[in-house]
Parts: C-alpha cells; structure tokens; sequence
C-alpha cells in the first residue's frame, strides 16, 4: 500500500499524516485497471483459515451462535464461537455446523398440531422467515408470518398452512433450483432426499447466492467454524477438546493482550501440536504482534477499542485508531510470513475495503452483524413495532456474569465492579438488510468494487497496489450520501 502525498501527486511509502488514524481519516485513490468485473476478483484469505470472503464473525455470545455460523460459512467466511461458552455446547455446536448442508438453509421444522403460537415464536430465527410443517420426515405444509396474522394464536398448524406445496431436490443446481423458481413465482421451497424426506429450504435468493459464493468449507468439505479459549482456566483441556472436535481454528483471545498470561497460554496451546491456524490477540503495536508470533500465533488479532460496544478507550484511555494499528501490525506480520485480524470499528463496506488495503487478511465483525436474524438473541420489538435484538460487550457486567457464574458470590462480586463496556444495547434490524447474508452482500459488493478501483485481482493485490490518502472531516462528510434534498 501506498499513501497519496498532499499537494504532490506523488506516492510515498509512510504517512504524511503526524498522528494516527482510523478508517474514517482515509481514503482511496483510483488506479488503472485491468480487472474488468467485480466477479473477477479473488476474495480469497492467504491465511490459512479457508475463507473465500474475508470476513470473520467475533466471538462475541451476543453475536456468534450456531446459525450465524452456519450461515456465514455458507457464504465463505467464518465465525468463531465464544469462549464462555462451556465447552460440551460448543463441541455440540462445531459438530452440528459441520452437518449442515452447503446450499440448503436449515429449515424450521414444525408439526401439524403445532400452535400458531409456536410458529410465530420461531420463524423469527431465520431470515427465510418460513415454517415447514412435516409428517413423519415429509413436508406436508408450509407457514409464514402471513398465514398467522389475526389468527387465535392456540390454532393448530394443520389449519393455517399452505398446502400447496412445491419441492425441490435437495441435489438439484442452483441456478436451475432459481429459474424453477422464479417461474413458479415462489420466494421459497422445501427440498427433500430420493425417499422424500425433509432435507433443507431453499429460497430464490438463497440458490443466486449459491451461485454466486463459494462455501468456506475444511478437508472433508464441511462448513468452517472456529472457536476461542480463554487464557485463564484450563487451557490445555478446552483447545484438546476443540481440537478433537474438528475447530478450524483456535482463537486465543483477551482484551489484552500482550501480556505474560497470554504468552503462556499460547505456548501451551502450540504445545499440543494444532494442525489448525491459532490466532491470539488483541494487540495494537508492532511489538505486540513480534511477541505473539514469537509465542506460536499464526494470525494476530489487532484491534483494542474500536468495537461499538467497547468502553475500553472512554474508561482507560488505552487503545489505537484502528486504520493505523492494522497498518502497522500487519507490515510486522508479513516480516515472518503471518497476518493478521482487523477486530472491530467497521460500520460501512469502506471500512472493510480499507482494512484489508492496510494488510489485513481478514476482517472481523461484531456489532454491525447483531441486529440480524441470525445473531443469537431473541427477536424483540419496541412499542412502535421497530424490530431489534439486544447486544453487549465483552468485558460488560453481563458478559462477565456468564464467564463467572461458576466462581463463589465473592468473587463474582469483586469482578462485577470492574467491567467495562455496554451491557445492553438495542441492535435494530435494517428493513433493507436484516438477515447477515443481505449485510455480507452489501459488503462484498463494497470490496469487489474497492479491488476494481485499485486494478487488483486478489486480496494481496488490493493490499499491495492501493493508494490511500488523508482526508479531513469535510471530505469524509463530501462522501455520505445525501438521502434527501437539501435545504
């Protein structure tokens, strides 16, 4: 990467800035292009992981559960399960996401003398927003929300739902399953095996995704899916069983960390021979990413403060604008072959697109998947019908209640007064966007397009041909859309 030097035109190597920046102090310069199509480009990590898109899910409970896992891998990138999660769920958890389908969702299966009541208390947890209703393994109906509107809510499934019913075969192509149809005029469609059983759903825009993504999937051509460990309490124990159950990658994280405990835990997790990538962080410096490197990580997470629900700067005064932390961290990386994370501080497809031109290999995403269906929470609604999910830091009082509730009352009490970050906040769901395919979507078209301009076919290309220059306040703001007139 290359910085545009102010009032020159010419292209230097360091910053002409005298002071850090974050995503929102840079911008990028067009370059001559070869790269004809957005679909040319390979958005493919060199890091080991198997994403296809460089996006990876934080490790945050409020975020990173089974079906943003399932989906996110789907569509190439990788989420990674939380580490206060206890460990016989989240082995039950990488086992279930490695069954999944690589085109089909999984469906909302319901009986026939199931409630409306239990219909509306589920379809919420996917986007596709439908119910199969099956009998003995068969599809035999299929309800969505609107069939249960104005409906007695104890009203069997049985009565309410579509009888007429288009099925699809669960190894049929994509692009095929998408004309069938959109010829049919249907969103949606079960598939099912040669004998008739339920297998998945498919809708329209899932099967154009399909083709359209390629799944990030391991050796045995499974889903992705990574998991975190802790560097406190049994190490050793927690990184064997995720071994064993077939992790794709071992996350050894803490908001600091570039400190003893960390090394530790990171050499014992090395120790046990992973033959996964192992990523450590968060880190912000140059020294901090030597330190983990030298300690046994392949992929450093970089990044302290950025994140949306993060009080770490506004508490402590620690931290580092993110653009520059990556930028360093990842120039430190490439010196002995690694890469690195950017954790957090994304909000728009641009901050992605200069992520990865500062060297990032992948991004990670927390806040900003919250507020979709596939995020863990429940699906709640304010008094005006506004649909949101509630999301919370990491070090929130919340969040160390769940990763403390085995410990005696007195010491639960003792770290309760020292957390750090926002306990709730409401996530709303964007009506444009609420499902994470629809905001990965969104993305994907935001970096593909950032390649093209930089005349860059893959991720490195990207990382070595941009040209980012310093902008001020006025010119971030000359870029924002203007969604009415003006005054």
């Amino acid at each position: 990467m290359h910085f545009l030097e102010p009032g020159t035109g010419r292209y230097v190597k360091s910053s002409p800035a005298p002071y850090d920046l974050t995503y929102d102090d840079v911008f990028m310069v067009p370059s001559r292009s070869a790269v004809g199509s957005r679909q040319g480009v390979d958005l493919a990590s060199p890091d080991g992981t198997g994403t296809t898109i460089p996006l990876v899910v934080a490790n945050m409970t409020a975020i990173a559960g089974r079906r943003m896992a399932e989906t996110v891998a789907r569509r190439g990138g990788l989420a990674v399960i939380p580490q206060d999660i206890p460990i016989d769920v989240v082995t039950d958890v990488v086992r279930w996401v490695k069954s999944r389908h690589l085109v089909l969702d999984t469906p909302i299966v319901l009986a026939p003398t199931g409630t409306v009541a239990d219909a509306l208390s589920l379809l919420p947890k996917r986007a596709h927003g439908a119910g199969v209703v099956v009998e003995d393994g068969r599809p035999v109906g299929v309800v969505v929300e609107s069939d249960l509107t104005g409906v007695d809510r104890f009203t069997q499934l049985s009565e309410v739902m579509s009888r007429e019913l288009m099925v699809l075969d669960a190894d049929i192509d994509p692009q095929e399953a998408f004309g069938r149809l959109d010829a049919a005029h249907r969103k949606l469609a079960p598939a099912v095996d040669a004998d008739g059983k339920l297998v998945g759903i498919l809708t329209r825009k899932g099967a154009l995704r399909a083709t359209l993504y390629k799944p990030a999937v391991d050796g045995a051509g499974r889903l992705r899916i990574a998991a975190a460990v802790g560097v406190n309490g049994d190490v050793e124990g927690r990184t064997k069983a995720l071994i064993d159950v077939g992790a794709d990658a071992l996350v050894v994280d803490t908001a600091h960390g570039h400190q003893e405990s960390m090394i530790s835990a990171l050499k014992a997790v090395r120790d046990l021979g992973p033959r996964v990538p192992v990523v450590a962080g968060n880190v912000v410096s140059a020294e901090g990413v030597r330190d983990l490197i030298e300690a046994g990580a392949d992929i450093v997470k970089v990044g302290v403060g950025p994140g949306a629900m993060c009080t770490t700067r506004m508490m402590t005064g620690v931290g580092r604008p993110q653009f520059s932390a990556v930028l360093e961290c990842a120039a430190e990386a490439r010196k002995s072959g690694k890469h690195i994370w950017a954790d957090g501080g994304v909000r728009h497809p641009r901050d992605v697109a200069m992520a990865l031109a500062a060297g990032a290999s992948n991004v990670m995403i927390g806040s900003w998947f919250a507020g979709t269906y596939e995020s863990p929470g429940d699906l709640q609604h304010t008094a005006d019908g506004q649909p949101y999910k509630e999301s919370f830091g990491m070090a929130s009082a919340r969040a160390v209640r769940n990763r403390t509730s085995e410990e005696s009352a007195y010491e639960r009490a003792r770290k309760g007064l020292f957390e750090e970050g926002i306990s709730t906040s409401r996530m709303f769901l964007d009506p444009a966007r609420p499902g994470v395919e629809d905001l990965i979507d969104s993305i994907v078209a935001g970096v593909r397009s950032s390649c093209t301009y930089a005349g860059a076919g893959s991720l490195e290309e990207f990382h070595e041909r941009a040209v980012v220059g310093v902008q001020s306040a006025a010119g971030y703001a000359e870029g924002q859309p203007l969604h009415a007139s003006w005054d």
